[in-house]
């Protein structure tokens, strides 16, 4: 859409005004908050504004200053709200802060907040906030940075819309409750914030590129709004290694999505994936983010991940995957996170180095160390190495306990199928 569509107001396709409130949706609130004081009630009232462009727009056009407009329209809300709760909460600078009534009856202007500034990083900040569960924390950054109006994030988690509501309300509250000021963290505060919001935006991704439960293997919509997010981060803080580290291994993962599932929607493994059906735009994008940001600054895990993305994108083949350099990346990606799904993916690229029985060993002593108990990935990993190694019988018997443990329908399917047809090539059944 163009900037001379836009002050025509002229009418436009649903997909792009809903970019539009989803790019907006942060700015006012912040607008907002930092107006009123309440982020709470600032964020109800940018979500009935949404709520209303979204019905107005598509049909009447998108008006001249759109931030203006949700910000006039928000703030009606947010006025009404005050009056009859007969301002409770208010405080002296409310009354001085308050327009009058007859000021929102012409359109304001696109830049209405006098200062102008974008404050989707802080209000990032203050959604990711440490205080808060990482469930609570994505559900809140969807609402209000991502702009997703409750009933479709209660959809994406396959969750009732009550259920999700609670969720966001307890997250304000407890917002609230930690009195955090609507500004940026400073000191040492900064990084530990902005972990909590790379780490908010890769679970949002991680739900969406592999459903942790149900019948659905992926939800594209979910992992691209973490894009989108990505995306607007990355703006915002354009030198920051480890933020163009997420967004390069969002775009690389993301990239496959298409190849990942067969016709019924079934799990098409990396290894058997038809990589005529990956999105090259999105490897090229991602493969030159991490080659410019790599050799510049302090390595990260995000970084290495998205190293290790590009390796896999960059093969044409499956045979052309260069193992040894990603066993090297996870051996520098167990040195920065020692988590025991990196240990592993290192015992995987070990065995397609070193041979099975070297992946296996590996395995053996992550098991021992008791970090990984019961998980389903051990069971499939292990029986994937030990198929490798010619040990059929004990690869099924795993193969069927990670079909077991595994909360995603479309996975057990897998794995369940990868069992009956190895058991019936040994003579097992």
């Amino acid at each position: 859409m163009t900037g001379e569509a836009a002050a025509a107001g002229a009418p436009v396709g649903g997909h792009d005004a809903e970019d539009l409130l989803r790019a907006l949706a942060p700015q006012v609130v912040g607008v907002l908050t930092r107006r009123f004081r309440d982020f709470g009630a600032a964020e109800d009232a940018v979500q009935e504004a949404l709520l209303t462009a979204a019905v107005q727009w598509p049909k009447d056009g998108v008006p001249q200053h759109p931030r203006g407009w949700l910000i006039q329209v928000a703030s009606r809300r947010m006025t009404e709200q005050v009056r009859s709760e007969q301002a409770r909460r208010r405080r002296e600078d409310l009354a001085a802060l308050r327009e009058p009534a007859d000021h929102w009856a012409a359109p304001a202007a696109d830049g209405d907040d006098a200062s102008g500034r974008d404050d989707t990083l802080t209000l990032l900040f203050m959604c990711c906030h440490p205080a808060l569960t990482p469930p609570s924390a994505i559900a809140l950054t969807l609402r209000s940075v991502g702009g997703l109006t409750t009933a479709e994030i209660a959809r994406a988690f396959m969750v009732p819309e009550a259920t999700m509501a609670q969720r966001i309300s307890r997250a304000k509250q407890r917002i609230k409750a930690s009195g955090v000021p609507f500004r940026m963290p400073g000191g040492e505060d900064w990084q530990r914030r902005l972990d909590a919001v790379l780490q908010v935006l890769y679970l949002i991704f991680n739900e969406g590129y592999a459903t942790g439960a149900g019948t659905d293997l992926q939800r594209v919509e979910l992992s691209g709004e973490a894009i989108r997010l990505a995306r607007a981060l990355h703006r915002l803080l354009p030198e920051d290694g480890e933020v163009a580290g997420l967004l390069a291994l969002m775009l690389l993962t993301h990239a496959r999505s298409a190849a990942r599932t067969g016709p019924g929607g079934e799990l098409v493994p990396l290894a058997e994936q038809d990589r005529r059906l990956w999105d090259s735009a999105a490897v090229d994008e991602g493969v030159a983010l991490i080659t410019e940001v790599l050799p510049r600054g302090r390595l990260g895990p995000y970084q290495v991940q998205a190293a290790v993305a590009a390796v896999h994108d960059e093969a044409a083949t499956v045979e052309d995957t260069d193992w040894p350099q990603i066993l090297a990346l996870y051996g520098v990606l167990e040195q920065l996170s020692d988590s025991p799904v990196v240990r592993l993916n290192r015992a995987v690229a070990a065995a397609m180095v070193h041979g099975p029985r070297a992946g296996l060993r590996m395995v053996a002593d992550l098991e021992a160390s008791g970090r990984l108990p019961g998980h389903h990935r051990l069971y499939a990993v292990r029986a994937h190495l030990l198929e490798m190694a010619g040990d059929h019988e004990a690869a099924v018997r795993d193969y069927r306990a990670a079909a077991a443990r595994t909360t995603s329908l479309p996975e057990r399917h897998h794995l369940t199928i990868r069992a009956a047809r190895l058991g019936r090539g040994a003579g097992l059944e």
